[in-house]
């Protein structure tokens, strides 16, 4: 009979003489931190392309004479590719393996990097930057964070969750200063540059570290009481992502789901991350100055985001999720009145209690489609990441529209910070599944998971 615990595989043999041992225990650090690990600085890696579009916004317009509207349009290009791309790309990594697909994915997203420093037309901005870094990043987005988590643990999946969620924020971290000093002091093209270098050095990373199946090696997912044999590469990536969908759009939580993350992606990707920096620069702050303030909250969304998958495996993630989008709403709506030349503690205060929310929200959502959608999570996850980029999308549009015709982004501030309120009260009303929710790290099958809904 074999034996397995969530730190070791003991397996059977049978010497010469017939008698059967345990073979020697795995390592006592299962094989799974290795994994979530090497997706944690993958991520990372990939990070750069998420930190360069708001300080795109200034330069491209001071060269091109391009309105930061059209400069907006492919942000919003790239923001809804990257949402719009992640279900399918969570099928494929069900079809070929997720090494390969990311491999492909940071290839892409280097290629595009790369190609807008000969650009000279406002569509090749919208096709290198926004289509092909859009589809490269869609395809490194928070589905294959899901798709890593759902693979390799069992218990502690919250904790997971979040610290790769947080993986994108630390990016940020790293990238963001640098890049905003570049910009200053060389211009935006050796920045694009080094986004495109960034992801390319990762790919050999990934190539040669990252496993697809806990069974690749021999082992179980972490917390698992028993083997899980590698499932058989699923075919028609294309068309299982298009009817998870229609399965799951039958269903209430996926449309308050849906709604709760585009109004997310609409009050972070589509607005701070991509006019915050603008929008200072309006009020007399240096860029340098701004983007050390967005690096500052990729720090302490670090802290949020891995303590709201510590949160999300003890409390209701509904509750959770109301309580975020509220407190995000509240602090959207002081912003206008902080905004100034110098940093002042007001503004200080902003930051800190913004990061600790900024993707706070990710653990719960990606538990509450666990607990709907089951082994189909991953994907149904990968269609509600969607609409937070659609979201992202018109809003990262919208921003500049509005800039561009009232002088000032006051207005798409308070418009966030209601919207903010909405999502608060959509996720109370998240209703649980009629079956009994599972304990944290418990699957739900698919088939009672799908009723569920």
């Amino acid at each position: 009979m074999l034996s397995f615990g969530p730190l070791a595989v003991v397996d059977l043999r049978t010497d010469a003489e017939g008698v059967t041992a345990p073979l020697p225990p795995s390592p006592r650090i299962h094989r799974a931190w290795f994994v979530a690990a090497v997706a944690f600085v993958t991520i990372i890696g990939a990070a750069g392309f998420a930190s360069l579009p708001g300080l795109l916004i200034d330069p491209l317009h001071d060269e091109f004479g391009w309105s930061r509207g059209t400069i907006g349009f492919a942000v919003s290009v790239n923001l809804a590719l990257y949402g719009l791309t992640a279900p399918f790309a969570a099928a494929l990594m069900d079809r070929f393996g997720i090494r390969r697909v990311v491999a492909v994915a940071l290839t892409v997203i280097a290629t595009g990097a790369a190609l807008t420093v000969v650009m000279t037309a406002a569509w090749q901005l919208v096709l290198y930057w926004g289509v092909l870094v859009g589809l490269g990043s869609g395809s490194m987005a928070l589905a294959f964070a899901a798709t890593v988590t759902n693979r390799w643990f069992v218990k502690r999946r919250g904790l997971v969750t979040g610290i790769l969620t947080a993986a994108g924020a630390s990016g940020q971290l790293v990238f963001l200063p640098l890049l905003a000093w570049l910009v200053e002091e060389h211009g935006w093209r050796p920045a694009a540059i080094t986004v495109a270098l960034s992801a390319l050095a990762v790919v050999p990373f990934v190539w040669l570290l990252l496993r697809d199946h806990p069974a690749d090696i021999g082992t179980t997912p972490y917390g698992a009481e028993s083997f899980t044999p590698k499932p058989d590469p699923v075919p028609g990536a294309a068309r299982r992502a298009v009817m998870v969908l229609f399965r799951a759009a039958r269903t209430g939580p996926f449309w308050l789901l849906a709604g709760t993350f585009a109004i997310c992606g609409a009050s972070t990707n589509g607005l701070v991350k991509t006019h915050f920096v603008p929008a200072a620069h309006d009020h007399g702050m240096a860029i340098t100055a701004a983007a050390s303030l967005l690096a500052v909250i990729g720090v302490f969304d670090v802290v949020g985001t891995i303590a709201s998958g510590w949160f999300t495996d003890r409390y209701d993630a509904r509750r959770l999720l109301a309580l975020y989008y509220a407190l995000r709403g509240i602090s959207l709506l002081f912003l206008p009145m902080l905004l100034a030349p110098t940093v002042q503690p007001p503004m200080i205060f902003f930051i800190v209690f913004y990061g600790l929310d900024w993707v706070a929200t990710v653990p719960p959502t990606i538990a509450l489609c666990r607990e709907h959608y089951g082994d189909d999570s991953a994907i149904v996850f990968g269609w509600v990441l969607a609409s937070h980029q659609v979201g992202a999308g018109i809003v990262a549009f919208a921003g500049g529209v509005a800039r561009d015709a009232f002088g000032s982004y006051d207005v798409v501030w308070y418009a966030a910070g209601a919207l903010c309120a909405v999502a608060a009260l959509m996720a109370l009303v998240i209703r649980r599944p009629r079956t009994n929710a599972p304990s944290p790290g418990q699957e739900v099958p698919r088939d009672k998971a799908v009723r569920a809904g």
